[in-house]
């Protein structure tokens, strides 16, 4: 008797079926490194957000994820960490936990991840659903990015899940000569949000490029919420 194929166990298996069809759907829409795609496999969304989202995790949509806050799609996640290139040994500075998703791929790909998040509810959701996936080189804080003060340290890459007014000349002060900021920044009304990314120039310059569209992202907030 033949063993079954693969075609055949995915049929069996609804949840292999959805998830290679959410891997097909990220290369569809243009993501092509292969380090992001296999932390994309390893960590299935599902786990990092609300239980009663669980069902359309695996969707190429934006959920809420508390707080008023929303986890942009995966597809975006993608674009925006694979314009980021994180480097293996690299020092990464993500602002805007969230659900902790984009984290956990960030700490795949990554040396060391530190995770600021302004709102206390999310910060501490987030801590516990990577201990529980069983990531060891990731911190999340509960802090002000805009505040936050890392010296000396400073970071190869910084991730901001944010719209921002460009050039984000706070965040961009953290970087290491060589390093590369991403974040979104709002056009004009017929040009909308776009993905940007700043690498840092010897000296204080910086050269901008554009990585693709975005949508609906808030803009980045000082301060800290202690609750939702």
């Amino acid at each position: 008797m033949a063993a079954p194929s693969d075609d055949d166990a995915a049929g069996a298996n609804p949840e292999a079926e959805e998830r290679i069809q959410f891997m097909l759907r990220l290369r569809a829409r243009g993501i092509r490194d292969l380090r992001l795609l296999r932390a994309l496999e390893r960590a299935p969304r599902s786990l990092f957000m609300p239980q009663r989202y669980a069902d359309v995790a695996g969707r190429d949509i934006a959920l809420p994820i508390g707080g008023g806050q929303t986890s942009p799609p995966p597809s975006t996640v993608a674009a925006m960490i694979e314009a980021l290139d994180p480097p293996q040994r690299g020092r990464v500075l993500e602002v805007g936990t969230g659900s902790g998703y984009a984290t956990a791929l960030l700490a795949q790909l990554a040396g060391e991840v530190l995770s600021l998040e302004r709102r206390r509810p999310l910060a501490l959701e987030a801590a516990a659903r990577l201990t529980a996936f069983g990531l060891e080189n990731v911190r999340v804080e509960w802090a002000d990015a805009l505040a936050f003060d890392p010296s000396p340290a400073r970071f190869e890459a910084i991730l901001v899940h944010a719209a921002v007014e460009p050039p984000p000349a706070r965040l961009q002060s953290l970087l290491t000569e060589g390093g590369r900021l991403v974040a979104v920044v709002a056009g004009g009304s017929q040009v909308g949000e776009r993905i940007v990314c700043w690498t840092r120039e010897p000296g204080e310059a910086f050269a901008a490029s554009e990585r693709g569209a975005a949508r609906a992202f808030r803009p980045l907030t000082p301060g800290l919420s202690g609750g939702d």
